[in-house]
């Protein structure tokens, strides 16, 4: 009964977080949602103090950022931006470092024969939390499908819909906004 007053809640109070964005808040009525491909959603929360908050990156931005690949307009699509945002958007609110916990959910492999980016985004922020001090107590990485996720920030539940296998129009923005990223260097494609 209680997950099926809680979906109704999440009706009523969702807010779908894209690729690019982050967003924090202390409502325990409010459900964020995204879908995921390659890209990464950090889902950070704080038990005591009743916060929690989700981003969704496109592409890692550790070293993509020092080579100068991240334009200023698209920093939030970097993963080291995007981190950096939501840890102190949950300090802000209240949220105590040393409290918080991690679900993290998305990495998959999405274009066979090219660099597996879903691996690098994975990789890059169990690091990134791991260098934080910030214990991941749960959620799904890497993969070959993508996943719908629902978030609920102050508990710090989570649910997961793997997508089926032809998931071609669900993410085409992601491959578009990925291959728009990707610099070509002698009729090869070169991603970092």
């Amino acid at each position: 009964m209680i997950d099926q007053a809680q979906d109704a809640v999440c009706r009523d109070r969702r807010i779908n977080i894209v690729q690019g964005e982050q967003y924090v808040d202390t409502d325990p009525y409010v459900c964020l949602t995204t879908i995921l491909g390659s890209c990464i959603a950090a889902c950070l929360w704080d038990p005591v103090a009743a916060v929690g908050g989700m981003n969704h990156f496109l592409l890692p931005g550790d070293r993509m950022a020092h080579n100068g690949i991240a334009p200023a307009g698209n920093a939030m699509r970097y993963g080291v931006y995007s981190m950096e945002l939501l840890v102190n958007g949950l300090l802000r609110r209240g949220a105590q470092r040393s409290r918080l916990r991690a679900k993290l959910f998305g990495g998959a492999c999405m274009m066979r024969g090219l660099t597996d980016v879903g691996d690098l985004n994975a990789s890059f922020t169990e690091r990134f939390l791991r260098d934080e001090g910030i214990a991941v107590v749960g959620g799904s990485l890497r993969g070959e499908r993508g996943r719908r996720i629902q978030f609920w920030p102050v508990s710090g539940r989570a649910r997961q819909t793997l997508l089926g296998q032809d998931q071609s129009p669900v993410f085409r923005t992601e491959r578009q906004n990925a291959n728009s990223l990707v610099g070509a260097t002698s009729g090869s494609l070169e991603l970092f």
